[in-house]
């Protein structure tokens, strides 16, 4: 070892996505956090590139959007290369294209704006959960390094090194196939959606800067077992095979494979460390739907876990990240892994392919698949009550209080709850009940300027991820959902301004 030890409150392992969008959750609810990445400097390659209707409203949630301008969205989608539409009722309807770079610097900026430290060329050697403090050994450029946190994230991806060290139990299946992929510039060829040839399966799509994006995949032909990667030749040469096309002339600018393994962590939780994004759970990134489960994993356990480490909520409060977001990546798992079958599969699957065109026509298939892809159907279990919002996300709706405008996702910016009284009732009763939770419950009155999901719903409590926890007619009535998503009241009460 070298030095003294540094320490954080929360070690972040991965400067992803996942794991940057947790390190700004986690400063909004107050707690220091250190993110580590191996990489000398974050990466250009863009593997994902879908943002779907949940992610964006989170974004927005958080006051993110207007850094990135205007963001081009289509609202077509599919499911298992068939298409899909994918409009629900959402500000964000359809799928919007934002390159995974792009929401790395975007991430990294609000996340370091808020007090985040992010260093990298660091590589972990090891982790310790000693029961009460997380400790981990880093190789820097001087030497070795121990960090001490009261809790570690693992945010490091598909074959992430904290999973390995902690042997951790990740069942599931490995690649049996796989989908090449490259960026390439000088090379001309046809746009292709999903376009099945005798001989397999091609895409193509050429950006405005010139560079095609190129994804290729041969049926029958098996994933190579073991840590290979392909190169540019590897995938012209699949090509060839496929479409009869020569794009060997042209420069790649990166190139890489992935394939239909699809396993999922037993356990999101092992004491004090967790894990998030790919180092939970492993899927084809089919559909654009990994990065977003990623970082809708991040928005659940981020307040979560700032409330534990500060000491306003149980420790239980944790286990409510791995009931919710397990059950979830396994849903997803489950529609990812019938949809790598209908795409990569051969002429076998024509029958069900032709069958499934027809039933997505139907409007309520319709609706429940792109329910599912873009993460607009999530419902969490947040207790008793049966009003039809509950445990769903909050709308999003124009309010007006105290003659002043506002709408409910700017409420949200903060990353607070939310005691949310509807009944224009004024309010005084509405901060008396949220006072004893005060600095952990933004309370307010309003009502709708329209006629929508929140008409008539009374008062509302909402977590600070977006999902309602409570609804009822008085919101002195939300002291029960208060205390088990909020922790005990603060004694004395604060007093009020």
């Amino acid at each position: 070892m070298t030095g003294t030890p540094p320490q954080t409150r929360v070690l972040v392992v991965g400067a992803g996505p996942v794991g940057l969008m947790l390190a700004g959750e986690l400063r909004l609810g107050g707690v220091d956090v250190t993110v580590l990445d191996q990489l000398p400097v974050p990466t250009t390659e863009s593997r994902a590139s879908t943002v779907h209707s949940r992610t964006m409203e989170q974004l927005d949630s958080r006051g993110l959007l207007g850094g990135l301008g205007t963001v081009p969205s289509s609202p077509w989608g599919h499911f298992g290369g068939i298409p899909l539409d994918l409009r629900l009722p959402s500000p964000y309807p359809g799928a919007w294209k934002i390159d995974q770079a792009r929401i790395e610097r975007l991430l990294a900026d609000w996340a370091v704006r808020l007090g985040a430290q992010v260093r990298r060329d660091r590589r972990l050697l090891d982790v310790v959960d000693h029961g009460d403090h997380v400790e981990a050994v880093v190789a820097t450029g001087v030497g070795e390094a121990r960090i001490l946190a009261t809790h570690l994230v693992a945010c490091d991806g598909e074959q992430s090194t904290v999973r390995d060290l902690l042997r951790a139990d990740f069942p599931g299946r490995s690649a049996g196939r796989e989908l090449l992929r490259a960026d390439v510039a000088g090379i001309d060829v046809p746009d292709r959606r999903f376009e099945r040839l005798p001989a397999g399966l091609a895409i193509a799509a050429r950006r405005p800067d010139g560079v095609t994006r190129v994804m290729v995949h041969e049926f029958g032909a098996p994933a190579p077992q073991g840590p290979t990667e392909p190169t540019f030749a590897d995938v012209a040469q699949t090509w060839k095979r496929v479409t009869g096309e020569d794009i060997s002339g042209g420069t790649p600018l990166w190139v890489n494979a992935f394939g239909d393994a699809n396993r999922q962590l037993t356990r999101y939780r092992h004491g004090r460390v967790l894990f998030a994004g790919d180092a939970a759970h492993q899927q084809m990134p089919v559909g654009g739907q990994a990065m977003n489960l990623g970082l809708q994993d991040a928005v659940n356990l981020g307040w979560k876990l700032a409330a534990v480490v500060r000491g306003h909520a149980p420790d239980g409060l944790l286990d409510t990240y791995h009931t919710e977001r397990h059950a979830v990546g396994a849903r997803v798992l489950g529609n990812i892994a019938a949809q790598s079958a209908l795409l990569l599969g051969g002429p076998e699957t024509g029958a069900v392919r032709t069958v499934l065109a027809e039933l997505i026509r139907v409007p309520a298939v319709r609706a429940r698949l792109a329910g599912m892809v873009s993460g607009l159907d999530i419902r969490y279990d947040v207790g008793a009550g049966d009003h039809p919002l509950l445990g769903a996300r909050l709308p999003a709706t124009a309010l007006t209080g105290d003659g002043v405008r506002t709408d409910t996702t700017a409420l949200l910016h903060p990353g607070r709850g939310l005691l949310l009284d509807l009944t224009g009732a004024g309010p005084d009763r509405v901060r008396r009940a949220a006072a004893p939770w005060r600095g952990r419950v933004t309370a307010v009155a309003a009502v709708p300027e329209q006629p929508g999901p929140l008409a008539g719903a009374g008062a509302v409590l909402v977590r600070p991820d977006g999902y309602l926890a409570w609804t009822g007619a008085d919101p002195r009535d939300a002291t029960a959902a208060l205390d088990r998503w909020f922790g005990p009241p603060a004694t004395p009460a604060p007093a009020e301004d």
